[in-house]
């Protein structure tokens, strides 16, 4: 591993975006899906379901003041199930925990997302807000650093029996992950001194000294959140705690499973058997360095690869950066959806087999694709290379938006290819796939994770190192950077995802010399970059740079002409036989009922018509976006009483134009079919 090649996120704080895509998305965040999220988590959203999470801690709260008083009696732990709700959803009894067992972290969630939009957008209403609700959570920590409110409110006693179910572990990598964005943001440090004190409860309960527990989380995130606040405080004992998490993973004897033999002796069940396969859904099944298939629960995988791709980019740990490596390349050649999704089976909301990528039985969670984007952009840190770049685009500019409306007021948790409204009425093995998207969940995991991305959005477009900027993503953005004391803004205008034009204008009071970086994305088959004349202009791994002294007015442009693409799946993946998925730059398309009408599995593509797509613009929800047309045929439908089987004979087909949208534009129009794979 080479160090020198190791770059950081940009401070979001040193970024304007004014992209038109991008800047549009973050301002839906900024002004309807922060305070509809605010009053979700409140419980004050009609007809959605209820959240119960500000519930549980003002409840914890009151617990607290409550323990000050004479005679008080520390409740006893008492299982309540991994989800609980109230029998009178309208009146939930004050005193108790109500939700899922991680209701926690959509607090935390939302306040990193709040957070990064503070950075650029002042708001004293937003922030006074969060500044309220920290008081709460300040308030229902326990004495002893700890803060769960699942347990503080169910029984302490309780605490870290259940790391493999429980999430305890996982609710403090997103309180710290929240706690570092608001100090960062604000400057305000009452959430991060939160942060520190149930992390140094974390650090004196776990870790390899003799009488300390050799357990790890169940959900991951703990990992690259203990790193950052590492990198935030400087306090080691943070770096060495993440560090002992992943070692501790998988190893013999396996802690999940010694974990469930004392709780079933404890319960008078039957002992576990000694088979440490069961725990591959939490990549638990073996070291971490010795993994090669990305395996289980998807989100979880994908947050425990960041936490390793940190740990082997401060570490220099190649065994670790190997692993990270290998389980890359699993996802990306043979577990990865053309829309940047992950995840092919809602059992376990898991990676299946490999090349088992299914369309409408299609898992593919939102938080999925996001921690995906999570590490891809680990990995370039470690080392710029398109590669990773380029699936981190195809996943945010696809997947990611997806899972939001067009106007933040609804949200998909699943992402199919293929949607049949009347099928999945009917079928009950397509349960978890919504025609529409929901105004909440109960498991709300994926609204506040899509509004903490979007809002930092500009971390993953753009990395640095001390003289050298990377721009991955080309957002429309101001950028300020210094070197060597002197102070660069760097203005990068953008025509992507639409149009295949980007340019980036340096102004400087003063001559500087650094090395400005731009990505050549995979999907564009001529790229053309053109620098100030003079500069040293080398290629590497995908990126073009350009090293000099720079002036001010000095530009670089660049040309990514946009194809209209027809992408086979490798013959492997047995859904995709026959047919193509349509994308142009790094959007992917898809097919939609409302521009086609019923039945698009009896419509073709012609793919020799391809190179006389038209490309037009339509609107969506107000929403300027590039639609596609394209020939294709329309099979004849037979009659009502048709036999089921009959002799094969040509079908009878007529001329049809085929439309097509952004995948992440379906289902903002009503209730209808849509497809991203059409047979050829």
């Amino acid at each position: 591993m080479n160090k020198k090649e190791a770059s950081t996120p940009i401070d979001i704080r040193q970024v304007k975006i004014t992209d038109p895509f991008w800047g549009t998305v973050q301002e839906t965040v900024r002004r309807e899906v922060l305070p509809y999220q605010w009053e979700a988590l409140n419980d004050r959203v009609p007809g959605a379901e209820p959240s119960f999470c500000m519930h549980n801690f003002r409840a914890a709260a009151r617990l607290m003041e409550r323990k000050t008083q004479p005679g008080f009696t520390e409740p006893g732990y008492t299982f309540r199930g991994f989800q609980t709700l109230p029998e009178d959803k309208e009146h939930p009894e004050a005193d108790k925990f109500y939700g899922f067992v991680f209701q926690d972290s959509d607090f935390y969630k939302w306040v990193e997302a709040a957070a990064y939009s503070l950075s650029n957008h002042p708001d004293p209403e937003l922030e006074g807000t969060v500044d309220g609700a920290i008081e709460i959570i300040c308030a229902a920590q326990h004495e002893s650093g700890y803060l769960d409110t699942y347990y503080i409110l169910n029984g302490m006693d309780g605490a870290f029996t259940n790391l493999k179910d429980h999430h305890e572990l996982y609710c403090l990598g997103h309180l710290i992950e929240s706690a570092v964005a608001y100090y960062q943001a604000t400057g305000k440090d009452k959430l991060l001194r939160v942060a520190c004190r149930y992390a140094d409860y974390v650090c004196q309960c776990f870790g390899p000294e003799e009488g300390k527990c050799k357990g790890y989380p169940g959900h991951e995130i703990a990992e690259m959140a203990l790193v950052r606040l590492y990198e935030a405080t400087g306090q080691e004992k943070y770096l060495d705690l993440s560090r002992f998490f992943l070692d501790q993973r998988g190893t013999s004897p396996n802690y999940f499973l010694e974990e469930e033999k004392r709780r079933a002796q404890k319960e008078g069940r039957p002992v576990p058997k000694d088979d440490s396969s069961h725990y591959a859904y939490y990549q638990a099944h073996k070291p971490v360095r010795e993994q090669e298939e990305a395996v289980g629960h998807a989100v979880r995988a994908g947050y425990l690869y960041s936490g390793m791709a940190d740990m082997s980019r401060l570490t220099g740990d190649e065994e670790l950066l190997a692993a990270c490596k290998r389980l890359w390349d699993n996802i990306v050649k043979k577990k990865l959806y053309i829309t940047g999704g992950i995840g092919g089976t809602a059992v376990g909301e898991a990676f299946s087999y490999p090349y088992d990528l299914p369309n409408d039985t299609a898992y593919s969670e939102t938080c999925a694709a996001i921690s995906l984007a999570f590490f891809a952009r680990r990995m370039l840190e470690i080392s710029p290379s398109s590669e990773y770049a380029d699936v981190m685009e195809l996943s945010m500019y696809n997947t990611v938006v997806a899972g939001m409306a067009l106007d933040g007021k609804s949200f998909f948790y699943v992402n199919p290819l293929e949607v049949s409204p009347a099928a999945c009425k009917e079928d009950t093995r397509l349960e978890h796939v919504k025609t529409v998207r929901q105004k909440w969940f109960g498991c709300a995991c994926c609204p506040p994770n899509i509004a903490r991305i979007v809002s930092s959005a500009a971390a993953y477009a753009f990395t640095e190192r001390e003289e050298t900027l990377f721009t991955h993503l080309y957002m429309g953005s101001e950028i300020t950077k210094e070197v060597e004391g002197i102070k660069l803004r760097l203005i990068l205008e953008s025509s992507i995802p639409w149009e295949g034009r980007a340019a980036m204008t340096v102004h400087t009071d003063a001559p500087a010399k650094c090395t400005l970086a731009f990505r050549l994305p995979g999907w564009c088959r001529a790229p053309a970059v053109t620098g100030p004349e003079g500069m040293e202009r080398l290629e590497k791994e995908g990126y073009v740079y350009f090293t000099g002294i720079w002036r001010d007015g000095d530009r670089v442009e660049l040309s990514l002409p946009m194809e209209v693409r027809l992408n086979a799946a490798n013959p492997r993946v047995r859904e995709d036989i026959g047919r193509v998925a349509v994308t142009r730059g790094p959007i992917c398309y898809c097919m939609e009922q409302a521009d086609n009408g019923e039945n698009l599995h009896l419509l073709r593509l012609d793919p020799g018509a391809v190179n006389k797509a038209a490309i037009s613009q339509i609107e969506i929800c107000g929403q300027k976006m590039t639609s596609l047309e394209l020939e294709g045929f329309r099979r004849e439908q037979p009659e009502e009483n048709a036999p089921l089987y009959a002799e094969y004979a040509t079908p009878q087909e007529s001329q049809a134009c085929l439309k097509f949208i952004p995948y992440y534009a379906w289902a903002n129009r009503g209730e209808g079919e849509m497809s991203v794979w059409v047979r050829i």
